[in-house]
């Protein structure tokens, strides 16, 4: 029987969660024993983190009742929901009050949400910058993560508000890497222009969030921001000319085309843009890279984390 304390963790088989369970597995003289939650414990993901000496149980964060019992006697509670494959906004709202809820019933004693913003506080409704989108939002991913703080805020237990950055592992898996355009030059494309934006490595989230349950009461009822690095489009391009030995150029368009392309949630992405340029200091002042780095000593620069995925990147 472990005299650890259990951190329980929501997508254990994704990018975040599984960058958490990893850490707290890698350190093993460390106060933490971790349970990993997954839908599907047969999964070859929720397999591969058994094998490592991760706890796997199933639970869903559609039914309240099966994440009660998978936060039964742990400290602490990772909470992350997945916009991505359902795209609605009010299940998002319902998954993280689900989360909230089953955290405060099973007694935790720190809970992480990982958020982001709620960009109506910036761009209201009737404000036409950028269009209303679903009715009710600006940018509905962000949005909705924002307005479920007040669920892990209200809840009586302690939380920290995690506001992440836009993954670098995007250029792998999201369509953004290097494209070839119609003038033959490879590219990576969007609505920036010399803004700068926050970016991490997906695994970095992870590490840093258990930074902060490290830090004991530190970071209790405070919100976090992290990022590994604060980079223009143009860097990010030079950055993978430097990595890969190909000229890689920046191109800069109008948030109005990327909503225009013809991919679910270009919308959405598009308007996510537009608010990270437009309110940059904001956007980059809340993610500071110096915080991140104490709490993940083994934080990426985006030029290593290339280093270390260059083979996985496809140059079209």
């Amino acid at each position: 029987m472990t005299t650890k304390k259990i951190i329980a963790v929501t997508g254990a088989t994704g990018s975040q969660g599984g960058g958490l369970v990893r850490a707290i597995l890698n350190d093993k003289n460390g106060e933490f024993a971790v349970r990993a939650i997954t839908r599907n414990a047969n999964s070859d993901k929720a397999k591969k983190l058994a094998e490592l000496g991760a706890e796997v149980v199933e639970a869903d964060v559609a039914d309240k009742a099966s994440l009660l019992k998978a936060f039964d006697g742990a400290y602490g509670t990772y909470c992350v929901t997945f916009f991505w494959e359902h795209f609605s906004p009010e299940t998002e709202r319902a998954n993280a009050k689900n989360l909230a809820e089953a955290a405060k019933e099973a007694g935790v004693s720190h809970v992480i949400w990982s958020t982001l913003e709620d960009t109506r506080k910036w761009v209201p409704l009737n404000d036409d910058r950028m269009p209303t989108l679903m009715e009710h939002y600006k940018v509905p991913h962000f949005d909705a993560k924002g307005e479920s703080n007040a669920f892990f805020e209200n809840s009586g237990v302690p939380y920290t508000l995690l506001y992440t950055s836009f993954y670098w592992d995007n250029f792998i898996h999201f369509g953004m890497g290097p494209q070839k355009g119609p003038d033959g030059k490879l590219g990576i494309t969007f609505p920036m222009g010399d803004k700068k934006l926050p970016g991490i490595a997906a695994e970095d989230i992870g590490k840093c969030a258990y930074g902060i349950f490290k830090a004991g009461d530190t970071y209790k009822n405070k919100a976090v921001g992290i990022s590994g690095q604060h980079l223009t489009g143009k860097e990010m391009a030079d950055g993978f000319s430097k990595v890969l030995g190909r000229t890689i150029v920046y191109n800069d368009i109008p948030a109005s085309t990327f909503r225009s392309f013809n991919f679910p949630g270009a919308d959405d992405l598009g308007n996510m843009f537009q608010f990270k340029h437009d309110f940059e200091a904001d956007f980059c002042g809340r993610r500071d890279a110096k915080l991140s780095k104490s709490l993940n000593p083994e934080l990426q620069t985006f030029e290593s984390w290339l280093n270390k995925n260059k083979d996985q990147i496809a140059l079209e």
